[in-house]
């Protein structure tokens, strides 16, 4: 079996508040993917059931209706198998998914088109961001605190103003349900674009990995040791490439990718398959479209020195970037190309 990428799990309901958010700091900086456990009541095993239960329906829906909703340059709607590649450079095909990309509710109501299907479940799609967003805004003043900066982070994600968060429900179609070459994959290798993600994933649907430091690929188990008996899987989060940047690097936005099943047994994890549709749910997490990524004030970000013999996986984290949506806009241009050629956000 395989030899499981190395993440950290921590427990964010622990006592001691400072402690964790050290611990959060430290595992942003060396690994960029974290699992988190024991949620309290900020996210409930049943409501992400709920949340799973709800993709499939919408996915089930009648092709008519997902492609009235058809993805806009806002970044919301619905996106078709092969119309995102996030791997351009590598990828002759694009992605072997489908999605749906819920933008911010306001006072319950989504700012969208949703499809006729799902559109009685609005009020438990709308609350259930809204207890997606508001881990991320704790998990990211622990960041804050571990860095010595407060609510910093947080306060740049205030619910008050437009941002460009997103409630992603995805599905990949089974793999003998598809026509595709030996180099294919479900999702091509990329980071995420914006500050922290949550992802949710079912318990045995494989496909996640991560690429290691000293290269080559490693799967991301479901459910770590010692978690195989949890109501659910712990919530997988990672950094994105807009914390990376704004920490000057310190922060790891760490590629990864959905892979197709191997023969190669080096590959799979114990109890996990890819052999049915899979199903995962992210939240991504960006703070308001006019925040200004300006110097984080910690000394640590100002002291830190990047490994010049360390590839910097961030293709972006050089380029000047003056506010929130101008970082965002620059990444989804290179996935929806066309798109964005055709019409100005």
């Amino acid at each position: 079996m395989a030899a499981t990428a190395d993440i950290p799990v921590i427990d964010i309901s622990a006592a001691d508040q400072d402690a964790v958010a050290r611990q959060l700091v430290d595992a942003a900086e060396e690994h960029g993917f974290i699992y988190i456990k024991n949620l309290g009541a900020d996210i409930s095993s049943g409501s992400i059931d709920g949340a799973f239960a709800l993709s499939k329906k919408l996915f089930d829906a009648p092709l008519s209706e997902k492609q009235a909703c058809t993805i806009q340059t806002n970044n919301r709607g619905w996106s078709g198998m092969h119309s995102e590649t996030l791997d351009p450079k590598n990828q002759k095909i694009g992605d072997f998914k489908e999605a749906f990309n819920f933008g911010e509710f306001v006072n319950g109501k989504a700012q969208q088109p949703l499809p006729p299907t799902i559109a009685s479940d609005e009020p438990q799609i709308g609350a259930f961001a809204a207890s997606c967003h508001s881990l991320c805004q704790k998990l990211l003043h622990l960041l804050g605190i571990g860095l010595g900066v407060g609510d910093f982070f947080s306060s740049a994600h205030s619910a008050d103003g437009e941002s460009s968060s997103i409630l992603r429900f995805l599905r990949y179609p089974p793999p003998d349900q598809t026509s595709r070459s030996s180099d294919d994959v479900r999702a091509g290798a990329h980071s995420d674009y914006g500050s922290i993600t949550l992802l949710f994933r079912l318990k045995g649907q494989a496909g996640l990995e991560l690429h290691k430091k000293d290269g080559g690929w490693a799967p991301v188990p479901v459910c770590p040791p010692g978690s195989e008996n949890d109501p659910s899987p712990p919530i997988l989060i990672n950094i994105g490439d807009l914390l990376s940047y704004w920490t000057n690097g310190l922060f790891r936005s760490t590629v990864h990718r959905v892979a197709f099943p191997s023969d190669d047994e080096a590959t799979k994890v114990e109890g996990e398959t890819s052999a049915g549709p899979r199903y995962s749910i992210a939240f991504f997490c960006h703070p308001a479209g006019a925040v200004p990524l300006e110097p984080v004030p910690s000394d640590r970000v100002k002291n830190f020195v990047p490994d010049d013999s360390a590839p910097n996986e961030n293709p972006y984290a050089e380029r000047k970037v003056m506010t929130a949506n101008e970082h965002l806009f620059m990444r989804l241009k290179a996935s929806y190309g066309t798109l964005y050629d055709e019409k100005k956000p």
